[in-house]
């Protein structure tokens, strides 16, 4: 991406997550773990992890210029391609060093197609690193991984352990629960247009099965699966049913800011 267009979004993408561009684009500060940590919470927390688009018949560009207009001008969320699509813009803007890597998410029989997850290995100014940041698994870590790490690594959202793997590749368990093979090799956001393609349009993806919309809280999780209001707080579960479209509508517009002007059509049971 040019340097001009980027840095054009800098502001308005700090502005987006809720962090004060002075804290970065005034103040020269450097982009250090405890700021990387920072900034990949308050992301979690402010962009929703959504696949509204393919239920609006909205194409899904993994472009950077359209990335960043959906994510921070339209101030919508995405899945994983385009959350740390975005993401990584904003971390290399602020100077990092950042490597977008291929993952294929575990299911019943092991792990899945390639291409199925992006996510990020970042290294920093600092010197620390390589951090394993992934702003777009849905419910994941509220912080980065530390890529090199054999030890279990503690998060609010569970203990995360990096595992070998076959082939030079990582298996990342949460709880022990294998969630994806990570493949270390850097990738272009190129690589992944077809899994895309994939993933929004064919009858085969859970991502054309139904909606969701979910974001982290600062006491949990609150999510729309289809036309259902979800939210746990301190490990407590609560559904609340969205009747009609102007429920839905609003509840989109006030849990997650996202402004509609039709819902979703969600496929028949």
């Amino acid at each position: 991406m040019d340097d001009r267009l980027r840095l054009a979004y800098l502001e308005a993408y700090l502005e987006r997550i809720g962090v004060s561009p002075e804290d970065f684009t005034r103040s020269g500060r450097a982009l250090d773990a405890a700021a990387l940590a920072a900034l990949h919470r308050a992301h979690l927390m402010t962009v929703p992890f959504e696949n509204l688009s393919i239920h609006l018949s909205e194409p899904i560009s993994l472009d950077e210029p359209d990335l960043l207009a959906k994510v921070v001008s339209r101030r919508r969320g995405g899945f994983c391609y385009e959350l740390n699509g975005c993401f990584a813009l904003l971390l290399e803007a602020l100077g990092a060093e950042v490597t977008r890597v291929a993952a294929r998410v575990y299911g019943e029989n092991g792990p899945g197609a390639p291409f199925a997850h992006m996510a990020l290995a970042v290294r920093l100014a600092d010197g620390s690193g390589p951090w394993l940041a992934d702003v777009g698994f849905g419910s994941h870590t509220t912080y980065p991984l530390a890529l090199r790490s054999r030890s279990l690594q503690q998060d609010p959202g569970g203990g995360y352990l990096l595992a070998d793997a076959d082939g030079g590749d990582l298996d990342v368990l949460r709880d022990g629960q294998p969630q994806y093979r990570l493949e270390l090799r850097g990738r272009a956001l190129a690589d992944f247009v077809p899994t895309c393609w994939y993933q929004q349009t064919s009858p085969r993806s859970h991502f054309t099965r139904g909606t969701i919309c979910s974001m982290l809280a600062a006491d949990g999780r609150i999510s729309i699966s289809d036309r259902t209001l979800i939210r746990t707080t301190a490990g407590v579960r609560t559904e609340e049913p969205l009747v009609g479209d102007a429920a839905l509508l609003a509840a989109y517009l006030d849990n997650f800011g996202i402004a509609l002007d039709r819902a979703p059509e969600v496929p028949p049971g």
